[in-house]
């Protein structure tokens, strides 16, 4: 039987996590607005603001972890957040849209960054730590593909987001600042009682912090992503989806991964090696197999759904 003490750190979780991507989203949307004001390029804009803020919520709870003596909880967030990308939002995806017909060739470029950023992950993790040496080859990589996008956004204008219709007036810049400056501060706290919520948890259930970072954590920042592409199934844009998870994936792995460790080296728990880490190179393969012919079709969006239900039974399971 839970405790009241447990039912309120499971509130406080829920509470915390929900005020985090709220905030990072409100904080993304203001921020984005202040850089058309700033007279920013649209493209510049695209692969920094809103790069940056789709995996804001992942990259403050993990600096966080690494400053509150938890950086496990890095590499669980950013292994589960990917696997939860690959498995249950393009599933979901290809699901609802019975079929997503990709126009873009994501095989010339985007997949093989992703999938050399997982392998080159999978190496630098190998011996169970995360040193600083290797984040600062990781945010190289992140540069690596901030100036692909750029130069993508360029050369391939209809992938590249497009101005606004409207302008914003420097007289507005209070409207701006003011909300960037709010959602910044509940971000704070949001990432703060999240990471501290996750270890008391671990405490009380005796589960590893990484545990529900790769689980509860990446299924609750990934739910936003969801959201955004089972709209773009009704809007006729299922594609979107796809070019969401290429980018997701390879951020978390460069900066998400990258920038905590600047803080502290991380340590790479033994169920993520065992259990976590092999079941992403497995979707990341799946992934880049099933993208092949442009099309992904509803009983692949299924398997990729029994595949997610895999990854959660075996990281649950307890290991001598």
């Amino acid at each position: 039987m839970f405790s009241l003490g447990l039912l309120i750190w499971i509130a406080v979780f829920c509470a915390s996590l929900f005020v985090l991507i709220f905030a990072s989203s409100h904080f993304t949307s203001s921020a984005e607005k202040f850089g058309h004001m700033l007279g920013i390029p649209p493209f510049i804009i695209g692969v920094t603001i809103v790069a940056l803020g789709t995996s804001l919520p992942e990259l403050i709870s993990s600096i966080f972890a690494v400053t509150m003596d938890s950086a496990e909880i890095v590499i669980g967030n950013v292994i589960g957040s990917n696997i939860t990308n690959i498995f249950l939002i393009l599933g979901c995806t290809a699901i609802a849209g019975k079929s997503i017909k990709l126009k873009y060739n994501v095989g010339y470029v985007d997949l093989p960054l992703m999938i050399g950023a997982t392998f080159l992950m999978t190496l630098m993790i190998w011996d169970s730590t995360f040193s600083l040496f290797e984040a600062i080859l990781s945010l190289l990589g992140m540069l690596v593909y901030l100036l692909y996008t750029a130069h993508s956004s360029v050369t391939f204008p209809s992938h590249s987001k497009k101005a606004p219709s409207h302008q914003y007036s420097k007289k507005n810049i209070g409207r701006i600042l003011i909300p960037l400056g709010l959602s910044g501060f509940f971000i704070y706290l949001g990432a703060r009682y999240t990471v501290e919520s996750i270890i008391r948890l671990s405490e009380s259930l005796s589960i590893g912090k990484e545990v529900i970072a790769a689980s509860a954590v990446a299924l609750g920042t990934s739910l936003p992503e969801l959201t955004v592409s089972l709209t773009a199934v009704h809007q006729g844009d299922s594609e979107m989806a796809v070019g969401n998870i290429l980018g997701s994936n390879i951020f978390n792995i460069f900066a998400v991964m990258g920038i905590p460790a600047l803080f502290g080296t991380l340590t790479v728990p033994r169920t993520i090696l065992i259990e976590a880490l092999p079941i992403l190179i497995i979707a990341t393969l799946l992934f880049a197999f099933i993208t092949q012919l442009k099309r992904i079709t509803q009983w692949e969006g299924w398997i990729l759904i029994l595949f997610y239900i895999l990854f959660l039974s075996r990281l649950f399971v307890q290991h001598p």
